[in-house]
C-alpha cells in the first residue's frame, strides 16, 4: 500500500516533478492487483498440491523496501513430488493461475493509463521493458504513440507488468523454478543441460541489462547449493502424456510472451522541442 500510494501520486503527476499529496487508500489500485496475481500464483501451486494431497503451506508473501513493495510469494512444499505428472501438475499451475488474472489487469490498467506528452526538460526517468504482451496490448489499446509522447501507466498496468515479470522469471527453465519442474517433467534427465544453458543465458542478460544481477546472482546460488539435476521422480523413466507435454508447450508461448530482455533501465530523458 506505501510503494502502491506512491506509484499513484506518480500517475497523477503525468510524468512532472511536483507529486501531489494523495492518502495510502490509492495504493490499493497497485497493492490489491498485484496481491491478486501473485496470490493467484502460489494459489495455483497450493491447489494443486491439495488435489494430489501433497503437504504443502499456504503462501507467504515477501514484503521488499523499494518500487514494486515486494519479493513476490512462496508456498513451501514439505514433501517430495512422487511422479512426473503431480510434478508437472504442480509446476504449471501456478504459471498459469497467475497468468489468467495478470491478463485483464494488464488491458484494464492500461485503459486506466493516459497518453500524454513527454516534458520539454531534462530529467531523470526510469523505462520499464515492454514484454510482447504488454506491447500487444498497449498498442490495442492506444495505437502508436505520437513523436513526444508516452503512456503514462496506471499503477494498475505497473502491477500487472511485475505480474507478467514474475511469471517469465518463475517459468525460466531452471533447477528448482517452475520452469525447470517443467521442464524435467517433459525432458528427464535432459533437463540438466536445459537448466546449465538457462543459467548461462540469465548470465549473458546481466551485460544487457544491470537490472538482471540480483536474479542471475540467486540462480547461481540456486545451482552452486542445490545443484544443476533436478531430484528424480519414481518414474523418471517414464515419458510424460501428449495433453501435458501440449500444455508444457503452452507455459513457453507464456514464457515468451511475459519476457523482456530490459526489465528496467534508468537513464536521463531528453525531449527536444
Amino acid at each position: 500500500m506505501f510503494w502502491g500510494h506512491l506509484h499513484y501520486s506518480a500517475f497523477l503527476a503525468n510524468f512532472s516533478s511536483e507529486l501531489p499529496q494523495v492518502s495510502w487508500i490509492h495504493g490499493a489500485w497497485y497493492s490489491v492487483t498485484i496481491l491478486a496475481i501473485l496470490g493467484s500464483h502460489e494459489f495455483g501451486h497450493y491447489f494443486a498440491c491439495r488435489y494430489y494431497n501433497v503437504d504443502a503451506s499456504l503462501p507467504y508473501f515477501l514484503p521488499a523496501p523499494f518500487l514494486t513493495g515486494t519479493f513476490g510469494a512462496v508456498i513451501r512444499i514439505r514433501q517430495r513430488i512422487p511422479t512426473k505428472p503431480m510434478l508437472f501438475d504442480i509446476g504449471i499451475a501456478g504459471p498459469v493461475a497467475g497468468f489468467i488474472i495478470a491478463v485483464p489487469a494488464l488491458f484494464l490498467g492500461l485503459l486506466l493509463s493516459q497518453l500524454t506528452e513527454l516534458p520539454q526538460d531534462e530529467g531523470g526517468f526510469i523505462t520499464l521493458g515492454e514484454p510482447l504482451l504488454f506491447q500487444g496490448a498497449a498498442w490495442l489499446i492506444w495505437g502508436t504513440p505520437p513523436d513526444g509522447y508516452s503512456i503514462n501507466l496506471h499503477p494498475m498496468g505497473f502491477a500487472a507488468w511485475f505480474g507478467l515479470l514474475a511469471t517469465a522469471l518463475n517459468l525460466f527453465p531452471i533447477a528448482q523454478l517452475d520452469g525447470g519442474h517443467i521442464t524435467y517433467a517433459a525432458l528427464g534427465a535432459r533437463s540438466t543441460m536445459v537448466t546449465i544453458i538457462g543459467l548461462f543465458v540469465v548470465l549473458g542478460l546481466t551485460f544487457v541489462s544491470p537490472s538482471w544481477f540480483l536474479w542471475a546472482a540467486l540462480l547461481a546460488t540456486m545451482v552452486i547449493f542445490g545443484g544443476a539435476r533436478h531430484p528424480r521422480t519414481s518414474d523418471d523413466h517414464i515419458p510424460l502424456d501428449r495433453v501435458r507435454l501440449w500444455w508444457a508447450a503452452g507455459a513457453a508461448i507464456i514464457f515468451v510472451l511475459c519476457f523482456t530482455p530490459t526489465p528496467v533501465d534508468i537513464g536521463v530523458l531528453i525531449n527536444d522541442p
